[in-house]
């Protein structure tokens, strides 16, 4: 039987690496803290990767595929340092953030990457993933894919910047909805499950090398119109210019008072990523009024005006259109 290792395994995307394992029939272990349940059918072992014994008990065995997708290099290269002999294929789960930068549209996997983070350096999420990604090299070779999705979207998302829109236009029914006017931005959103999908596929395939697991680029006022659609809003729909938004206190991408997904212009690359190889491999993307549906449901579950992660308050948002009205 085909033997899976999953760093993780509790989590929003490694939950589903370690469901889709055992659904195709391997025997799956998940190193993890075990404050959360793994999936039903695997196997966990509690460790924590602070911890030098974290790997005891699972390098005396051969593993066929293992898993990580820690943004911590340290960790990354503790777990190589400790199994990389003993995994027949190693698959990272790297990120588009790992690039050097953000300003050529359509770069491939060849654009450099951003200087590893050393000793000392840690927390700088762009540095770390590339120092990862290094550690995973150097241990792996040949073995080792590794995969660089961009926003990941999808029900149960953690950072809750997509499902901002779509709950946010059913929550207003039939008012004012905020939005940037922004009308050279982009958006690559992939599924979190077609993401799953990809990785299990890779590791299945003991695929070696760099992909940019991303979707197809599109407009961001394209996707904020699917999601009202999709949401059955009739209100209207206010756009407020970046700076006007920035001179209110409106941060972008993410986090409290924000409007998500939005991004200055000066990033023009980010959004705008080559998934020509993901396509090449046979990597799938649902289509994107699926994907809302699907987030739409996971919102009204959870709550379509509980407090978020990402985007703005239903009250600060009447207190911005208001203002937008009056001045």
């Amino acid at each position: 039987m085909t033997e899976i290792l999953v760093l993780g395994g509790t989590g929003w995307l490694s939950g589903r690496v370690a469901a889709q394992w055992r659904d195709a029939g391997a025997a799956v272990t998940c190193l993890a803290r075990g404050g959360r349940p793994v999936p039903a059918g695997t196997r966990l072992v509690v460790g924590d990767r602070d911890s030098a014994s974290a790997y005891e008990g699972l390098a005396d065995r051969e593993w066929d595929e293992i898993v990580d997708i820690s943004s911590t290099a340290a960790h990354v290269r503790a777990a190589v340092g400790a199994l990389g002999e003993h995994a027949r294929h190693w698959t990272y789960v790297s990120s588009v953030s790992a690039y050097a930068a953000d300003d050529v549209v359509g770069a491939d996997e060849s654009a450099p990457l951003a200087p590893p983070a050393g000793p000392g350096e840690e927390g700088d999420y762009r540095r770390e993933k590339s120092a990862a990604e290094a550690a995973v090299r150097a241990a792996c070779g040949h073995r080792a894919a590794v995969v660089r999705p961009g926003l990941i979207v999808g029900p149960g998302d953690p950072t809750d910047r997509f499902g901002y829109w779509v709950a946010r236009f059913a929550v207003a029914g039939a008012e004012p909805v905020l939005v940037p006017d922004v009308p050279a931005a982009a958006v690559q959103v992939i599924d979190v499950d077609d993401l799953a999908t990809f990785v299990v596929a890779l590791g299945g395939a003991r695929f070696a090398g760099a992909v940019n697991a991303v979707g197809d680029s599109l407009p961001l006022g394209a996707v904020l119109t699917a999601a009202r659609e999709t949401a059955g809003h009739t209100g209207e729909v206010v756009a407020a210019s970046p700076d006007w938004l920035a001179a209110q206190g409106v941060a972008h991408w993410t986090g409290e008072r924000s409007l998500p997904l939005w991004l200055p212009d000066d990033l023009p690359g980010f959004a705008t990523r080559s998934n020509a190889v993901f396509r090449l491999l046979g990597g799938r993307l649902a289509p994107l009024g699926v994907t809302l549906e699907g987030v739409l449901a996971d919102e009204r579950a959870r709550g379509l005006d509980r407090p978020r992660r990402a985007g703005l308050t239903r009250a600060d948002e009447r207190a911005l259109l208001s203002a937008r009205a009056t001045g």
